[in-house]
């Protein structure tokens, strides 16, 4: 038996790039993939892909960031299949632009994809998944910071905090949910010659899909809450945000003790902010600086960070 033998999953944002790899490499692992795309065609060449190698796959146009088409793409998978075992939450919208630049139209349509797509697709989810059911949401390292990028960065927090809160909130039910933060050569980088040095072309989509599919399958049981990082030779947990010490205390703070607080004690522990200023030296070299494209319309899709 292979890693997915007997299970049903969908992937959002699968009509290329790191999507089409994720469907392609878990239908490889035995599962049958509902392919879902906006792009209908796209979605459609990905089931080509997949069947012609003798899987099992149908595609989905359903736009996730439309609460009733993401009902109507988990309705899908159960009437295909019979059954939801997993999904992989990796349709997503980016841009770079500097904050000042920023257009409101622009702004609501990432955060419908890749906030609100990600809460309705998972929340049908869940609803229709039995025990052992896995949620693997894709993330950015850019939720620590990037230039450039503040919006998406902004939403690709929020799937992380997602993470850990319904991972939480799944444990009775026997649902993990994990993200994924990934990097590799799709169309995203091809704009920026920054990008193409920094991300060669053997960091491709499938150099990643092998973690994935891990945590779609039983081999990853027990590993749930947790944001992992892969650029293709890289894999790492991310840490999560903590209480950092030292805590002072007061019976109440005035405008001058907390001023005396930082100037005194919190100066030497200021955390650094951004992605490129947390990550040490060897793991900085493929760090873009921000595109600003002339038409703001110069987007890329699918959470690929």
């Amino acid at each position: 038996m292979t890693a997915l033998d007997g299970r049903a999953v969908v992937v959002t944002g699968a009509g290329q790039g790191l999507g089409r790899a994720f469907a392609c490499h878990a239908a490889g692992a035995g599962a049958a993939v509902v392919v879902n795309d906006v792009d209908v065609g796209l979605a459609t060449e990905t089931v080509g892909l997949i069947t012609a190698d003798g899987g099992c796959a149908v595609a989905s146009g359903h736009s996730v960031a439309d609460a009733e088409q993401a009902q109507a793409l988990v309705d899908l998978c159960v009437a295909e299949y019979g059954r939801l075992d997993g999904l992989v939450n990796n349709a997503g919208l980016n841009y770079a632009v500097l904050p000042w630049d920023e257009e409101a139209r622009l702004v609501k349509e990432l955060v419908e994809v890749n906030v609100l797509g990600v809460i309705y697709t998972g929340l049908a989810a869940m609803r229709a998944m039995g025990r052992d059911g896995s949620i693997v949401n894709i993330s950015s390292g850019a939720f620590l910071g990037q230039r450039g990028r503040g919006t998406y960065a902004a939403t690709k927090g929020a799937v992380a905090s997602l993470t850990y809160s319904w991972a939480l909130d799944l444990e009775v039910a026997g649902i993990r949910v994990n993200a994924v933060c990934p990097l590799a050569r799709t169309r995203m980088v091809l704009g920026c010659e920054r990008s193409l040095r920094n991300c060669p072309p053997d960091r491709t989509p499938e150099k990643v899909a092998p973690l994935v599919t891990f945590l779609l399958g039983d081999r990853s049981r027990g590993v749930t809450g947790q944001v992992i990082r892969c650029n293709g030779p890289q894999l790492h947990i991310v840490g999560q945000p903590y209480f950092k010490a030292p805590v002072l205390e007061r019976d109440s703070w005035d405008d001058e003790s907390v001023e005396r607080a930082f100037d005194e004690v919190f100066a030497a522990h200021l955390e650094p902010y951004g992605l490129e200023k947390r990550l040490p030296p060897t793991m900085r070299e493929w760090l873009e600086p921000p595109r600003v494209p002339a038409d703001l319309d110069d987007r890329a899709a699918v959470g690929e960070s």
